[in-house]
């Protein structure tokens, strides 16, 4: 697969770029709606895809042997799906033909999330969700 053809297989669903928490106690990680600073809640688009690694320096790359080490990745996100042998789901763009789909349908973090630009680290634990799946 060509980096160009691995790219194309993110949904646009923007639940990686969720701020996660990991339980100090039980260390069970909990996905939060807050989203990293450089996400556009509303479309879902990073805001500078090509510096985010030096931006947000935790920032991952997802790459084919990175995914499978991922355990946290959504249940939908179609690195795994390819990943773990499945389709791809319904709303994807590359099946749909539509970007707005995976919206549409409810699955991405849009009108859902909010930046951590508006939050502060000690409130992170108040926006623990559990939509992604």
């Amino acid at each position: 697969m060509t980096s160009l053809e691995w790219e194309s297989l993110c949904d646009g669903c923007g639940k990686c770029c969720l701020i996660k928490l990991i339980d100090d106690v039980t260390d069970e990680l909990h996905f939060t709606s807050v989203s990293c600073r450089l996400l556009d809640c509303n479309t879902c688009k990073c805001g500078d895809y090509e510096n985010r690694k030096t931006v947000v320096p935790d920032c991952v790359a997802l790459s084919p042997r990175l995914v499978q080490e991922l355990q946290w990745m959504p249940s939908t996100c179609a690195y795994r799906l390819i990943h773990e042998g499945k389709d791809l789901e319904w709303w994807h763009p590359l099946v749909s033909g539509n970007t707005k789909t995976v919206h549409e349908a409810g699955v991405s973090v849009k009108n859902r999330a909010t930046s951590e630009r508006n939050v502060s680290d000690k409130s992170l634990p108040d926006y623990i969700v559990d939509w992604p799946k």
